[in-house]
């Protein structure tokens, strides 16, 4: 295979030879030549002509609405196409390069027909449907989130919590809704829960009850420490419970509503799949053009950040080929950047035993602390990425005593992560220090190309990426802004008044002014005004801040806080309110989206409604009136009051400039739990599900959209996400499985080729 030939092509000696001045050269022989060689435009824009047609009939007539789904392991990658039957059961497949495919046919009261062989061809192909049998079997193809539905919350009577001599629940925890809120971004945050591998427990019959099956489970594997800390949030024996219970009822034959099939806009979707990675790798998300600009990077390699093993994952959807670069650290021995991942486990994996698949010593043996989170692409067709360069502690310009006006006004002492790029017409990877930690990252519009960069407790960073081009300075090009609220309304923000503690964090005169703390999540730029604004997941009940730089930054660095409508504010009424806001977007006229992970809803957020933004008064819930919620398809979990499904977005998008074919500025949610992406219509609040039924367990962190040729109708144009749980092997297919590049178009109808 090509990424074993190119993994080999590169010892670690090369890499640390490398790796010491902070720029690789991945001079990578032939290999990556081949790899790389982008088509000619005429042969990009042409594409595979050959196709699959048919109908679809079961024993109750013409099938409408189920999914064609065609695989196949003749080209480099494994690679699959998806389409959905029309009203009398008719499909065509589309652009099928000319191998030989299993063909099959899967929909919501079916159980999956048997595989056939076949090729392009013009004959017409009958496929049967098979009707499940009973309702147990055919419940076996529904989303996560529908399996999830059933789980039973305690009762929004018995919030707060008592603690353990009481109801159990923790007195932290008020309402239900922040006990919902910890399933959402303690448990499903990580992975899909509700699919086969989570609502079925291993092992069971080894211990005394299934609750302490659960509490062995959730201490297993890399990621059993913070499994086992989530339980502990809630109320470890009360939330072991409520999961055993859960699992009892699905295994003495309890199911969930049976999901809608496909209906209008919605058969119109072609989806296609390429894997890539490997059967462990942790591939966060991915990029394909520049945001700005989504012509960029028209019809070329689909880029992918994986995280547990510190490589750039790249597709290049032409050619149907996938290779895995190493993310390079500056230090000659890697080991000295100390990896995320525990590398250590309370219990072994159920999948893997005592084997570490991620940080230091992963499955394929490489240094891979790098610990990439984030891509994205610049005007140039760079890859840009959170990543780690070093070891936590900060150079001293960063600090105390520096020199620098942005650490003479907020030092910052340590930070996780850093900056770099891969820039694919020199083959080379440029590693960027930055003081402040980064998480997340995006592009402003304007004429420096300023980057952004969200992952600070207490400040918002930037690299000057026109600067930096320019001087290769990695200092001078960048700085930082507190988020601290002018609290007083007078207009300044008082300087520090003490000395940073060992995060470098400092304290500010709370008579003026505050400090906004906590994570800082998701980031974007407005173009109607360059205001920045981040989400911040937590405390409960999360929310975005907004960042004005000013002319003279940092002293002119001013921040705004603008929470959810919350069920624990009496002031708004239940139904609107929502909660946990992590994805965020803007659209081309400013306004704010953001899916609400908790609450499973989507949100806008328009500023200029609010009559206070600023001052003694603005705390957070202080413009109920700038949000507008949007309640996202989806079963309701059993026994929860507050308005929300049992889906979980991990992140959001906006497509300001119908990549898709929906229209411009169409939000849309990562269906994370749900098998799907989630379009939404601003003005009719109608939902467009754009699901994956195969394989299931499709979980998807971050979505991009990309122009490949304007003039090319469907075919030059879609929406690219992949499958980004940590766990890979939950999907179906189970251990061995790789990762999957996802690719969504919207033809004209069902039958378009």
């Amino acid at each position: 295979m090509l990424e074993d030939k190119l993994m080999s092509t590169w010892t670690q000696s090369s890499w640390r030879t490398l790796m010491r001045f902070g720029v690789v050269s991945v001079a990578l022989s032939a290999v990556v030549a081949v790899f790389m060689a982008i088509p000619s435009a005429e042969e990009a824009q042409a594409g595979p002509e050959g196709y699959i047609s048919g109908v679809v009939e079961s024993s109750a007539g013409p099938e409408a609405g189920v999914w064609v789904i065609a695989e196949t392991e003749e080209l480099e990658t494994k690679f699959a196409k998806i389409v959905v039957t029309d009203d009398s059961g008719h499909f065509v497949l589309p652009e099928l390069p000319d191998v030989t495919y299993d063909v099959w046919v899967r929909g919501y009261g079916l159980v999956d027909s048997e595989k056939v062989k076949l090729s392009p061809t013009t004959e017409e192909i009958n496929l049967t449907g098979v009707v499940a049998p009973n309702e147990q079997a055919a419940a076996q193809y529904y989303p996560g989130n529908y399996w999830y539905s059933l789980i039973e919350p305690p009762a929004a009577s018995e919030f707060p919590g008592t603690g353990p001599s009481g109801n159990g629940i923790s007195p932290s925890l008020k309402s239900q809704a922040a006990w919902v809120d910890i399933m959402k971004q303690g448990c499903q945050l990580c992975h899909q829960l509700g699919n086969t591998a989570t609502r079925e427990v291993q092992h069971v019959d080894e211990f005394d009850s299934t609750a302490a099956a659960w509490d062995h489970r959730v201490q297993t594997g890399q990621r059993g420490t913070s499994m086992s800390a989530t339980m502990n949030r809630f109320g470890r024996q009360r939330a072991l419970d409520m999961f055993a219970d859960w699992s009892d009822r699905i295994a003495a034959g309890e199911t969930p509503p049976r999901p809608p099939r496909p209906t209008g806009k919605e058969r119109n979707l072609v989806v296609t799949l390429w894997d890539w990675g490997t059967d462990a790798s942790f591939i966060h998300d991915e990029i394909t053009t520049d945001k700005r600009n989504p012509t960029v990077n028209g019809f070329g390699p689909v880029y992918g950040v994986s995280a547990g093993h510190g490589s750039l994952t790249i597709v290049d959807p032409v050619a149907n080929s996938s290779v895995e670069l190493p993310i390079p650290v500056r230090p000659e021995d890697p080991n000295a950047v100390p990896s995320r991942f525990p590398q250590e486990q309370l219990e072994p994996s159920y999948y893997w035993g005592d084997q570490l698949l991620w940080g230091r010593g992963g499955p394929d043996g490489q240094e891979n602390s790098s610990d990439p989170h984030n891509p994205m692409m610049d005007q140039k067709g760079r890859v840009w990425m959170t990543s780690t360069v070093r070891a936590r502690p900060n150079p001293d310009w960063c600090k105390e005593g520096s020199d620098n006006q942005y650490a003479k006004y907020w030092p910052i002492n340590m930070s996780g992560r850093q900056a770099s790029f891969y820039d694919p017409e020199s083959e080379e990877f440029v590693l960027v220090d930055t003081c402040y930690g980064t998480h997340h990252l995006q592009f402003a519009e304007d004429a420096n190309d300023t980057l952004w960069f969200s992952g600070d407790s207490s400040v918002v960073g930037w690299i000057d990426t026109k600067t930096y081009d320019e001087t290769g300075d990695e200092r001078y090009s960048q700085g930082w802004c507190p988020t601290v609220i002018d609290t007083n309304g007078d207009g300044e923000i008082t300087k520090p008044w003490n000395e940073p503690n060992r995060r470098g964090e400092v304290e500010i005169d709370p008579r003026k002014d505050t400090r906004i703390v906590g994570f800082g999540y998701g980031i974007i730029a407005s173009p109607t005004d360059g205001s920045i604004w981040i989400t911040r997941t937590g405390p409960f009940p999360g929310r975005l801040v907004r960042l004005d730089r000013g002319d003279n930054p940092p002293e002119t660095c001013v921040a705004e806080v603008y929470e959810p409508p919350s069920i624990e504010n009496p002031n708004v009424d239940a139904d609107q309110t929502g909660f946990a806001p992590r994805g965020i977007d803007v659209d081309r006229n400013g306004i704010i989206w953001t899916a609400l992970s908790g609450s499973s809803q989507m949100a806008s957020f328009d500023r200029s409604k609010c009559a206070v933004t600023n001052g003694p008064t603005a705390t957070g819930q202080h413009c109920p009136e700038g949000w507008t919620v949007y309640d996202t398809p989806g079963p309701q979990m059993k026994n929860v009051e507050t308005p929300g499904s049992a889906d979980f977005h991990y992140y959001s998008w906006v497509d300001q400039y119908n990549t898709l074919g929906l229209g411009e500025n169409i939000p849309i949610a990562d269906g994370s739990t749900s098998d799907s992406l989630l379009a939404l219509d601003p003005d009719s609040g109608e939902w467009t599900i754009l699901r994956v039924p195969y394989p299931m367990a499709f979980y998807s962190r971050g979505l991009d959209g990309r122009i490949d040729d304007p003039n090319a109708g469907w075919k030059g144009r879609g929406l690219w996400a992949n499958y980004g749980s940590n766990y890979v092997w939950h999907t179906e297919g189970g251990k061995g499985t790789k990762a999957k590049m996802v690719h969504f178009q919207m033809r004209p109808n069902p039958l378009a080729k």
